[in-house]
């Protein structure tokens, strides 16, 4: 294929394989994701054959999910739009604090991609820390960012959020769409539930989420659907070494390990 049709119709990647654009005349359906062929409704025939050998991937995936990260030592995720361009304040405040968190020697983990994630990742580089990106394969192709020095591709988004959640000692929340909402409400019912130890959540962005938080106190907690408590799940901040202050008192108050030491001061 000649470089000005790979341009204009890259290729997909599903899982470890590499696909041209031509192969979809050969498979056709056959390029949907995974998390697309396990929720679709299929005769009981395809069900059959097909859900075992699946239920093996999503196994495998936890399995080398718990095994690459499970020495990583103390880390914290950092979630936000993949939207986010250099320049722009999300990106920057991610960079940052990435930066901040590793010479505070934990390990950043973000979604692997571009926009907030990619800054984030770029700023743990920076700061000599383990940056680390969990990948995820979309209807159209999202490659893990250049500043990842361990990357993890999953086929499925529960296997993804397993490891965002088992491995990160705080949650870092910068400005994003449906995909920051869910990890943040996610994280915030596994710690309301007590299906987790309550851990840091950081919300970046005042301005950003205040609409929200106003939402929550004046609508949901009038409505008796959340107690006041709930509101004391998480921070809010817009300040970079504030998130660090809490990561790091965090750590010191559960004397939580280090991979690395941390970088000298200036």
């Amino acid at each position: 294929m000649d470089s000005e049709r790979a341009n204009r119709h890259p290729a997909r990647r599903i899982g470890r394989v590499v696909l041209a654009p031509t192969a979809a005349e050969h498979l056709g359906s056959s390029l949907a994701t995974e998390d697309q062929k396990l929720l679709r409704r299929q005769v009981r025939p395809a069900f059959l054959d097909s859900d075992p050998w699946r239920a093996l991937r999503i196994l495998s995936e936890f399995v080398d999910g718990f095994d690459a990260l499970a020495g990583i030592g103390r880390a914290v995720t950092v979630f936000g739009s993949a939207r986010a361009k250099p320049g722009e304040p999300a990106y920057e405040l991610a960079r940052e604090i990435g930066r901040l968190l590793a010479e505070d020697g934990f390990a950043v983990i973000t979604g692997g991609g571009p926009g907030v994630m990619e800054a984030a990742n770029m700023g743990c580089q920076e700061g000599g820390g383990l940056s680390i990106g969990l990948n995820i394969e979309l209807p159209h192709e999202q490659a893990l960012n250049a500043h990842v020095d361990m990357g993890i591709e999953f086929r499925y988004f529960f296997a993804r959020k397993t490891m965002f959640v088992k491995y990160a000692d705080g949650f870092v929340i910068l400005p994003g769409g449906f995909g920051t909402l869910d990890e943040l409400f996610e994280a915030l019912t596994l710690i309301q539930t007590g299906k987790i130890e309550h851990f840091p959540v950081v919300l970046v962005g005042s301005e950003y989420w205040r609409g929200l938080l106003d939402w929550m106190r004046g609508t949901q907690l009038a409505a008796g659907a959340i107690a006041e408590s709930d509101l004391h799940l998480f921070h809010l901040t817009d300040d970079p070494a504030e998130v660090c202050r809490i990561m790091r008192e965090f750590a010191r108050r559960n004397h939580l390990g280090e991979t690395t030491e941390p970088a000298p001061g200036p």
